[in-house]
């Protein structure tokens, strides 16, 4: 069962970590580029500041953005801002995320993302926990997947593992760290590839971080996962 006081807490840590990490660039590096395509550092910031007062807008019965391009309008607005402009509006965004998600509500009720994606009130915290985690390795100063929280780890493996679970161009594939196993792809009828490795590699092949190269397939060579 999800716990989202759990995930709001989580969420106030990994947002901890990034903002200590992001004090110590500069303008001149927070303009450098991140490791996500056509996206400087100072995108990726603007995007984590921008996610949080999105997904208040889920929470509070909200659109969570006006428009597919009024988001990337805002992200390409407030990506060459100062750091210092960056890290205040990020610890303003992120104090206005926890103090709605400590509303009394109905936290099984079902909430509208992006492109009519839907989810439960309850795992809009962990969602937030994701862009946050992930988008502080995308920054490229220090933190890699290696250095995540194993819990968030072995969910967003969980998590990404039932995104792709049905998907037609996607082979059945069993995945393992050797301890657990998850399966995706296409229901088996047959075979399935077998894709083994660290939880780290791949958290970051699912996810679209890391080309799978630290991994070993059996029965076919590793699948080609969408774009998320």
């Amino acid at each position: 069962m999800i716990d989202h006081g759990h995930d709001l807490a989580s969420v106030r840590d990994a947002t901890d970590r990034l903002l200590t990490a992001a004090a110590g660039m500069d303008n001149a590096s927070a303009a450098e580029p991140s490791r996500l395509p056509g996206w400087s550092r100072g995108h990726v910031l603007a995007h984590l500041a921008r996610n949080a007062d999105a997904l208040v807008n889920v929470l509070e019965g909200r659109p969570m953005y006006p428009s597919a391009d009024a988001r990337d309008a805002d992200i390409e607005r407030d990506a060459p801002r100062p750091l210092d402009a960056h890290l205040a509006d990020l610890r303003e965004s992120a104090a206005l995320f926890q103090a709605a998600g400590t509303v009394p509500a109905d936290w099984s009720r079902t909430v509208e993302l992006r492109n009519g994606v839907t989810d439960s009130a309850a795992r809009v915290p962990f969602r937030r926990w994701a862009e946050v985690e992930l988008h502080h390795v995308d920054l490229g100063i220090g933190y890699e997947l290696e250095d995540l929280p194993g819990e968030f780890v072995e969910r967003e493996i969980d998590f990404l593992a039932e995104r792709f679970s049905g998907h037609p161009d996607v082979a059945a594939t069993h995945l393992t760290d050797g301890t657990r196993a998850w399966r995706t792809g296409r229901e088996a009828d047959g075979p399935e590839v077998t894709v083994t490795g660290p939880a780290p590699d791949l958290l970051g092949w699912l996810a679209g971080r890391r080309d799978g190269s630290g991994l070993t397939t059996e029965g076919g060579e590793l699948p080609k996962l969408p774009p998320l």
